[in-house]
């Protein structure tokens, strides 16, 4: 139990959350959008949002700046979350700018202000859950998309619910993180992709 648990944690981490949107969002628009278009969108985004903050991990990892991917200390959170939230403008500012695709602008606006209010809190050393900030702001904006696009995803939804449970208490297990650190992690995630709704949906 102790393995899957540990897994659960590894394979959701939040490093792959911005992914989970944009795919699911490609898969489930009926809008129509050149695949060519969908191919470079997708392979810009792995880049920016996967690939660089794995290598610039272990570049910070390499001069003694982080311990774990897991970012366990308040201290160790600030750069990496600074960085991520430069590598989140580059993105609403080169890939997914307003005037192409609304839904995925307005969802990396609101990673980007979940990750600025987990900054703010890691300055004044809160060290709320970034796994919870990522599935929480994911199942968010899977929710809307579902009304925005009139769709039944009912099956997806309740695979989203049953993995922030799974998270929250793989994190539980770990010891990373309290009760309070996964409910405002949660919240911090959930709340951005809430009110940014009012804008495209």
């Amino acid at each position: 139990m102790n393995q899957i648990l540990k897994s659960i944690s590894f394979i959701f981490h939040p490093i792959l959350m911005p992914m989970l949107g944009v795919v699911f969002y490609f898969s489930k628009s009926p809008r129509f959008i050149p695949i060519e278009i969908i191919r470079a969108k997708v392979i810009s985004l792995f880049i920016l949002t996967i690939l660089l903050p794995i290598l610039l991990y272990y570049l910070l990892k390499s001069i003694g700046r982080v311990q774990t991917i897991y970012l366990n200390s308040t201290q160790e959170r600030l750069l990496p979350l600074f960085l991520n939230g430069c590598i989140i403008v580059l993105v609403i500012s080169r890939v997914l700018p307003p005037t192409e695709i609304i839904e995925l602008y307005y969802f990396f606006i609101g990673i980007l202000i979940s990750t600025l209010a987990c900054f703010i809190l890691a300055i004044l050393k809160f060290k709320a859950s970034i796994h919870m900030i990522g599935i929480a702001g994911v199942t968010m904006f899977y929710i809307a998309l579902s009304i925005h696009f009139s769709i039944n995803i009912n099956g997806t939804l309740a695979l989203m619910f049953i993995l922030i449970g799974a998270i929250a208490t793989s994190r539980l297990h770990l010891k990373a993180h309290t009760s309070i650190e996964l409910l405002i992690g949660f919240f911090i995630g959930l709340i951005p992709q809430l009110i940014l709704v009012n804008y495209w949906l």
